[in-house]
């Protein structure tokens, strides 16, 4: 994380002796990233928080989902909307899209998560729309529609959905890397601090500001590793941190606080990053003014980056260059490598005359991720997609 934080208490020094009321130690635990050679927290634990009773198996639908080759090679796209609803927002996922550096899933989910634990990278939880709360050994935050929800690797937690007056459940994507998700490194002073040109900036961040303590005892935590999933038993509750303080815990930021960067003619999807992580980055396209140039096209032009597979995740607003497409609130589109894409047919025309008529701003919202190796097509991907949208562009 970009700054320092302390929550609760915490002694004036590092690892000096810190008791508890009855006299005992409070534990450390210093959650730390790259070998101790990068951004960290340190936690004060009751009890220790290396005291395990048992380890066994867990099944892993997730993990295990059948990812295959987007072959033959084609755009694709999917209605989130058309999976089916139910589960927690941990095991609940639904598998869209993977490959070697990221697995990308939606969730629709209307029960408490057991306590997880991801040991294999960093997560980010776009929350599309719903409510929850967010627990965990850091303390808790309340998270709802639009929130991106950063969760570093190792953290334990549980989402608890607050319940809807409409009965919806809490929709979600969920973005889970092989390593660390960061605000890009252009946004940083060399020291960390977000520079006066970023879309975004260390107030727009939220994060736990108090302890959360649980009582229990053998207490299950579902952790992901390499080899799998497990599930460890815990002498005590894992939520009996009193303090902790550093650079490193979960935060929530909301799309709503993204700052659009405009130009006078169309801007290329780089001004709309969030996030990078290894091999893939993020965005966010939020409602922005329209390119003002006097003979701007303010509509993304034919583009092919060899090096990329795009996913765009539409949620919101009206977004015109896909009319026409079968695109709406929900859908997912794949737009891979080798294959050049762009506006539907007639958008560029509409767009041009929707200017001549007064209009001078976007209503759209997506969120985008890049990746830097294809992407395989997940079960969800597969069972929700639209078989035509691959042909749209020739119907003009």
């Amino acid at each position: 994380m970009p700054y320092y934080r302390a929550v609760g208490e915490i002694p004036r020094k590092r690892h000096v002796q810190f008791r508890r009321p009855d006299g005992g130690l409070y534990a450390e635990e210093l959650m730390g990233e790259e070998g101790f050679t990068s951004d960290s927290s340190l936690l004060y634990h009751v009890l220790a928080p290396t005291a395990i009773l048992k380890s066994e198996g867990a099944e892993d639908p997730v993990g295990q989902a059948d990812l295959r080759p987007n072959h033959p090679l084609q755009p694709r796209a999917c209605r989130t909307q058309d999976l089916p609803a139910g589960g927690d927002l941990v095991m609940g996922r639904q598998v869209l899209y993977g490959n070697d550096d990221v697995r990308l899933s939606f969730v629709a989910a209307d029960s408490v998560s057991d306590l997880y634990r991801d040991s294999v990278g960093d997560e980010v939880v776009y929350i599309q729309s719903g409510a929850a709360r967010f627990e965990s050994t850091y303390g808790a935050m309340d998270v709802a529609e639009g929130d991106y929800v950063v969760v570093p690797t190792g953290t334990i937690h549980r989402w608890v959905p607050r319940p809807a007056e409409d009965g919806e459940p809490l929709r979600a994507l969920v973005i889970e890397a092989r390593g660390h998700i960061r605000p890009p490194k252009r946004y940083l002073s060399q020291y960390g601090q977000f520079l006066e040109h970023a879309p975004y900036c260390e107030r727009d961040l939220r994060a736990p500001t108090e302890p959360l303590l649980a009582e229990g005892g053998e207490v299950p935590v579902l952790v992901r590793h390499r080899a799998g999933l497990s599930r460890l038993t815990y002498v005590r509750h894992p939520f009996d941190v009193v303090g902790w303080d550093g650079y490193l815990y979960p935060y929530a930021f909301n799309i709503e606080d993204f700052e659009p960067i405009v130009k006078r003619t169309h801007a290329p999807p780089p001004v709309h990053q969030t996030f990078e992580g290894p091999n893939f980055v993020i965005c966010s396209f939020c409602p922005r003014p329209l390119d003002f140039h006097e003979d701007a096209v303010p509509i993304p032009y034919n583009h092919h980056n060899v090096d990329s597979d795009e996913m765009m995740f539409y949620v919101g607003g009206d977004y015109s260059a896909r009319k026409g497409s079968g695109i709406g609130v929900g859908s997912v589109s794949l737009h891979p490598s080798g294959f050049t894409h762009g506006p539907q047919p007639g958008a560029v025309e509409a767009a041009i005359e929707g200017v001549r008529q007064g209009r001078t701003a976007t209503s759209e919202m997506a969120v985008m991720i890049d990746t830097f190796r294809p992407l395989l097509l997940g079960p969800a991907a597969r069972q929700s997609e639209d078989p035509e949208y691959a042909w749209t562009w020739a119907r003009g």
